[in-house]
């Protein structure tokens, strides 16, 4: 079994209570492109990633799909339903294999009430969960699709290494991805990303989407949110 305190939320519990939780936990892989939990699923359950990393996606009942968010190693969903009961309103797939610790929501909440350090934990989560829809509703709210673009590429970017100034999406991104992330056509993102490559201020390398001026890029989407 693996050790409960190797999750970040956990690292405070002492060594018999991590093993008594961890015993009433289950721990499972997934597969590349599997599904871990649906929308509109009625469980109640908080998983944990161990290793991996998933994808967080909406879907209308049209059939349209939005990204909310990629999840990485230390990082958990879920637990919106065990705080209030309700059934899921998103779907989690494993993007790659991935190992998850799956902890009942009671449990959960237990340790959330009874442990300081877990409540303090889940709360800063929270915290940062509602910022950054609260970043995401005002672009969609004030910025036009290239605006968002923008702010989405540098989301998703780092600092260039050796390269002052410059920062890269790494591995390049795919257009539809992004096209799901800020909820527009493919061709749209296409179009917009040749324009900024064009102007000089994207480059394609062999190891991702080159930003070339992300200075440029915030001002264009400063301006765009004063209109």
């Amino acid at each position: 079994m693996d050790d409960l305190r190797a999750i970040p939320l956990f690292k405070d519990l002492g060594e018999e209570r991590a093993k008594a939780v961890a015993s009433r936990c289950r721990w499972r892989n997934y597969d590349t492109n599997e599904l871990i939990i649906d929308y509109e699923d009625e469980s109640d359950e908080v998983h944990f990633i161990l290793a991996g990393k998933c994808r967080v996606l909406f879907r209308s009942p049209t059939g349209r799909e939005i990204i909310l968010g990629e999840l990485g190693e230390g990082t958990y969903f879920g637990e919106l339903a065990a705080i209030d009961g309700t059934p899921r309103s998103a779907n989690v797939t494993a993007m790659h294999r991935s190992r998850l610790c799956i902890m009942p929501g009671r449990l959960f909440m237990d340790l959330a009430t009874e442990v300081p350090s877990v409540s303090r934990h889940m709360l800063a989560n929270l915290a940062g969960l509602v910022r950054s829809l609260n970043a995401r509703l005002a672009e969609h709210s004030f910025l036009q699709t290239k605006e968002r673009l923008y702010a989405e590429l540098i989301r998703q970017s780092k600092p260039r290494t050796g390269h002052e100034g410059q920062r890269i999406v790494s591995p390049p991104p795919f257009h539809h991805d992004l096209a799901n992330r800020i909820g527009c056509r493919r061709e749209v993102v296409s179009r917009e990303l040749s324009a900024l490559a064009k102007a000089g201020l994207t480059e394609k390398s062999r190891g991702g989407l080159i930003l070339c001026d992300p200075d440029e890029l915030n001002r264009r989407i400063s301006k765009a949110m004063e209109k």
